[in-house]
């Protein structure tokens, strides 16, 4: 066989809980004739087929675009969300990152916000009630060529482009040693908060997002930065210290 098409084996430790209210334990599976083309999520198939056909309960594991836009891919792997590889999903993840023979550690997002709901699938529907408590502009603004003569300063609209490039994962959380969302949170204020058009809502926004950070159970910031390097788009932390800013600017409003 050409070492082009050269196939791998690996060891993998992975976490398996039944539901959120078991108990949960690795498990230890052979992934076999893995090639370097497969990104994870097709390795973790491969070896669900193999399980299933020795009729054992496959890995349950979220996934959806496989494109590196949506997020849900989310698993901690050698202790790193998302496998640690700069601004990488999960399902970008390849397996010639990896060596033949290595043994892999799969884990779901560890944080008291996310409950797991099965092996590596969490709850993350507390990121959603973020969202829902106001991360949106709901004010009237005008129509499209209203929208259109409002003049953003570019530096403002690259600076809400590269918040709203957030996908909402939930790295960030798993990531911090706090658990904390508040690079997420940080990300949906910040989109808003530096154009025109968010300006309105800007106290409210800023005050009812913290206010449901708290309610769900999410950490404090204490400056370790995981989030930033965990993030798979990239997000920088300074969107944590604009919505510091934004909230006690809205203590005054």
């Amino acid at each position: 066989m050409s070492e082009h098409h050269k196939t791998m084996t690996f060891t993998l430790i992975v976490w398996r809980q039944k539901g959120p209210n078991d108990p949960g334990k690795f498990e230890t599976y052979t992934a076999n004739n893995i090639t370097e083309h497969h990104s994870f999520l097709e390795m973790l198939d491969c070896v669900n087929e193999d399980l299933i056909k020795s009729g054992r309960e496959p890995i349950v594991f979220d996934h959806d675009c496989r494109e590196g836009i949506c997020g849900m891919c989310s698993q901690v792997i050698n202790g790193m969300p998302h496998g640690g590889e700069k601004r990488t999903t999960v399902c970008q993840l390849h397996m010639r990152t990896f060596k033949d023979g290595d043994t892999i550690y799969v884990e779901p997002w560890r944080a008291r916000a996310f409950p797991v709901i099965k092996d590596l699938v969490v709850d993350r529907s507390a990121l959603d009630k973020v969202v829902q408590a106001g991360a949106y502009i709901s004010c009237h603004t005008g129509g499209v060529p209203d929208g259109n003569a409002i003049l953003v300063p570019k530096g403002a609209a690259d600076e809400a482009m590269d918040a709203a490039e957030c996908i909402g994962c939930g790295a960030c959380v798993a990531g911090c040693p706090n658990g904390a969302a508040m690079l997420f949170t940080g990300a949906k204020v910040s989109q808003y908060a530096v154009i025109p058009q968010g300006r309105a809502e800007a106290s409210r926004r800023v005050k009812s997002l913290v206010t449901a950070m708290q309610e769900c159970n999410f950490g404090n910031c204490s400056n370790h930065y995981e989030c930033q390097a965990s993030c798979p788009k990239g997000i920088d932390v300074k969107f944590i210290a604009r919505m510091n800013r934004e909230f006690i600017k809205a203590q005054f409003a």
